[in-house]
């Protein structure tokens, strides 16, 4: 495991630089793995999966220093790693940056089926164009597996660093292309009717051809307290919002607040007029004093779903480079879904890699104060 790693440095970040990024990778994925009880020969599947589908630069050596800004992390690595915890066995997940690997690889052979592909397709040049003050919007990517093999991938379009008005107009383009117009009309409607601050960062798609295959917007909050997210939440036709307020007030421990930049993710499926499901994600760095008292709000939050709590603990101590009092961030940010389906929860981990990270790209002067997702 990581944490039991004799190459640990003293200052509980990870023994990284020199070696390759998919090699990193790799080895948390089947860390992993291994702290969720996967057979073996199912874990050895899913991690080759996960090597065939990460960028170049994965055979990149990691350096002290990021080779190029990403916002998937505060100190520029360009992964993550989560876990739901629904159902009878947990979905792993690893979300990665694209950086500057040709769009048409992620839009192409890596992505899916035909009929997915063609989907994204539909949207892909909308969101790749140069238009007026618009640079591309940056492309990140996941794939999702669960006992048994079932691989799952999505693809995310980062619009953080548009003007407000293009985001919306890019938005309102693509559901148009999906059939979705008027589902995005109503939830738009009804989010901006809420109080507080937020805008739109991510638009992003399943990578599958089932009838059920979302679009998903997320929202950032700015300043938001607990009910103003359950409120964003309940734009959604699934959400119940006195489960839902229980859960973030778990989360949230003695505070009001919803804590840093919450995030607020609107599903939509084919044929519906409305928003079908909402995920809320809560900055535990922002809202605990460390990982530990981080981990030990979220094992509550489980417990209380009828999720085992155990299997989560485990893997934050095995992901975790040193004792998790000692840190803060690692587990980042941990989402709940109130559709009807109960556990569904889902844990984020970053990984604390670089001495200093590299300097972020431009942000639109429409935009002030973001934190990085």
């Amino acid at each position: 495991m990581i944490n039991s790693s004799p190459l640990l440095s003293e200052k509980a970040g990870y023994p990284a630089q020199g070696r390759l990024f998919g090699e990193f990778l790799c080895g948390l994925w089947a860390t992993a793995c291994d702290a969720l009880a996967v057979p073996v020969d199912q874990a050895v599947r899913a991690t080759w999966v996960l090597r065939a589908v990460l960028p170049s630069w994965a055979g990149r050596r990691i350096g002290a220093t990021p080779f190029q800004a990403s916002y998937v992390a505060d100190d520029g690595f360009p992964a993550e790693m989560s876990v739901n915890w629904s159902g009878a066995h947990p979905e792993l997940r690893l979300l990665f940056d694209w950086l500057d690997d040709p769009p048409g690889k992620a839009g192409d052979a890596r992505s899916g089926t035909m009929t997915a592909i063609r989907r994204l397709r539909q949207i892909h040049e909308i969101f790749k164009r140069p238009a007026g003050r618009l640079s591309p919007a940056p492309l990140w990517h996941s794939v999702a597996w669960r006992v048994p093999l079932r691989a799952i991938q999505k693809t995310y379009f980062g619009l953080f660093e548009w003007p407000h008005a293009q985001r919306h107009a890019a938005v309102g383009e693509a559901m148009e292309r999906l059939g979705m117009a008027a589902a995005w009309d109503d939830a738009r409607r009804r989010v901006e009717e809420a109080d507080g601050r937020r805008e739109i960062e991510f638009f992003a798609v399943d990578l599958a051809d089932d009838a059920a295959a979302r679009v998903k917007i997320y929202y950032r909050s700015h300043d938001a307290d607990i009910h103003e997210v359950n409120r964003i939440a309940s734009v959604a036709l699934r959400h119940d919002a006195e489960g839902a307020l229980a859960a973030y007030r778990t989360l949230a421990g003695d505070r009001a607040d919803a804590g840093e930049a919450a995030l607020s993710c609107l599903a939509f499926r084919p044929g519906l007029d409305q928003a079908a499901e909402s995920t809320t994600y809560l900055r535990m760095a922002s809202l605990a004093s460390c990982d530990s008292e981080a981990v030990d709000r979220t094992a509550e939050l489980l417990r209380a779903e009828g999720a085992d709590p155990g299997r989560f603990r485990a893997l934050s101590a095995a992901l975790a480079p040193g004792p998790l009092e000692d840190s803060q961030g690692v587990l980042e940010l941990v989402s709940y879904r109130a559709a009807g389906r109960r556990g569904d929860i889902t844990t984020y981990f970053r990984f604390p890699v670089f001495d200093q990270p590299a300097a972020a790209p431009s942000i639109s002067s429409s935009e002030t104060g973001r934190n990085q997702l």
